[in-house]
């Protein structure tokens, strides 16, 4: 018996290992479940160009925005478990939907396996130029004497950018009304020109509205101050210690994928994450280069999951689909 058993695992490692030697088979898709021009777009665009080579496979990007992004990852969760679709999830879609969403079409953590963080950026906070505060504080201040009368912008209701503006404003113990707008550059515009007051974004997109000298940034979200904007200080440093938020994305698969293709696809992209030009190219958009194993990316959203619902459930966002 004991002999049957070690041949059968044997055999299962062999088989194993062979379905990573295989794959791939045939084209790789990865899905982007966001618009192209994105800079999930940008990130996926990156990385398929230097994995068709390793793979000696196509590697197809495939933009599927729409519904937040659960259109994009609902076409991988219900992929076969083959490894041959991929997609690039990030925070709403995986993170927040379970506690946001009334409905979901696949359930993350049943549904999609984690394979590795891609990258990461903190969002800033963004006033029109003409706003009187220069500081966070400042901010907090003249926020607090508009009442009710204060709106603030978001890129879509339930992203970082409108969970990040609901955290801070519950410390701040400021009232605000949420306009949630199709994208930065069009919340941005609506900070520049007054019709909002505020708006948590990732910098990048804010960047012409900077140099142009309509609108400002009063503070960054990440535990340490970026290394591209040394000068911006960090909303914790500002009086609201222990305040992160990061707007972050991964690969993910169809749960039954076997472990052998999860790893090498894993090995992959962490080779190419590790490229100095990669690094650079990412950094140029504000973006940190992710890497790590499926199990530390698995374990960092679940903590992500932990304290974004928390904060969904106290402040009672819920939408419909």
């Amino acid at each position: 018996m004991k002999k049957r058993i070690a041949t059968f695992l044997l055999g299962f490692a062999w088989a194993l290992a062979a379905a990573a030697q295989a794959w791939p088979a045939r084209p790789v898709h990865l899905v982007v479940p966001a618009p192209p021009g994105s800079s999930l777009d940008l990130i996926a665009r990156t990385l398929a160009e230097r994995l068709r080579p390793m793979w000696k496979q196509p590697v197809v990007v495939e933009t599927r925005p729409g519904a937040g992004g659960l259109i994009g990852m609902d076409a991988v969760a219900k992929a076969p478990a083959d490894g041959h679709t991929l997609g690039i999830g990030f925070n709403g879609p995986i993170a927040f939907g379970p506690a946001m969403y009334s409905r979901m079409p696949y359930a993350p953590a049943r549904d999609l396996l984690p394979i590795v963080l891609t990258t990461s950026q903190p969002n800033v906070l963004a006033v029109q130029a003409g706003n009187p505060a220069n500081t966070l504080p400042e901010f907090v201040a003249w926020a607090k004497k508009q009442g009710r009368g204060l709106s603030y912008a978001s890129v879509g209701a339930g992203s970082s950018s409108h969970l990040t503006m609901e955290l801070f404003r519950s410390l701040a113990g400021i009232e605000a009304v949420h306009v949630p707008y199709a994208g930065s550059p069009p919340a941005g515009l609506s900070v520049a020109a007054g019709d909002t007051q505020a708006l948590f974004t990732v910098a990048p997109a804010l960047l012409p509205l900077v140099q142009g000298q309509r609108i400002k940034l009063l503070a960054v979200t990440s535990a340490q101050r970026s290394e591209r904007m040394k000068a911006l200080p960090t909303v914790a440093e500002s009086g609201y210690p222990g305040f992160e938020a990061l707007a972050w994305n991964g690969l993910f698969t169809a749960s039954g994928t076997p472990p052998e293709v999860v790893r090498r696809i894993n090995a992959d992209v962490n080779t190419v994450l590790r490229e100095p030009a990669v690094r650079e190219l990412l950094a140029q958009q504000g973006l940190a280069a992710g890497g790590g194993s499926p199990e530390a990316f698995g374990a960092f959203i679940d903590e992500e999951a932990r304290k974004w619902g928390a904060i969904i459930t106290r402040v009672g966002i819920r939408i419909d689909q």
